[in-house]
């Protein structure tokens, strides 16, 4: 949440003509990484919770890469976009480490046997 804010934040500094350009995409992946962390957690299973976590991670790398143009065009100095790079970072190390964590959750259950109520009657 606190870097979507950072980046709304930084989108005020971006010119005008690209309110409905940059800005708003800088805005939207931004916005789109907690929502679908948040949305994925409110499932009912561990795999539509990765999926969204796999859509989150999509976006991220859409605002990481947004961030870069935006400083390479010269609209933001490196001054300003290095706290957010840093927290761009964190949030993606955050999202790495949630994903890899449910995949092994996963894999730990599917190698469980089944409790005997799971096996079909005979």
């Amino acid at each position: 949440m606190s870097l979507a804010t950072d980046v709304h934040r930084l989108t005020i500094a971006l010119p005008r003509h690209e309110a409905f350009g940059l800005s708003s995409q800088l805005r939207r992946a931004a916005v789109s990484i907690p929502s679908n962390v948040a949305e994925g957690a409110a499932r009912r299973t561990t795999r539509e919770f990765l999926h969204f976590l796999h859509v989150a991670r999509g976006s991220f790398a859409e605002l990481e890469t947004q961030l870069q143009l935006s400083r390479n065009i010269g609209y933001v100095s490196d001054t300003s976009l290095t706290p957010i790079l840093t927290s761009v970072d964190e949030v993606g190390r955050l999202l790495n480490a949630v994903i890899m964590g449910l995949r092994r959750r996963e894999a730990q259950r599917s190698s469980l046997p089944l409790p005997p109520d799971h096996y079909p009657l005979s």
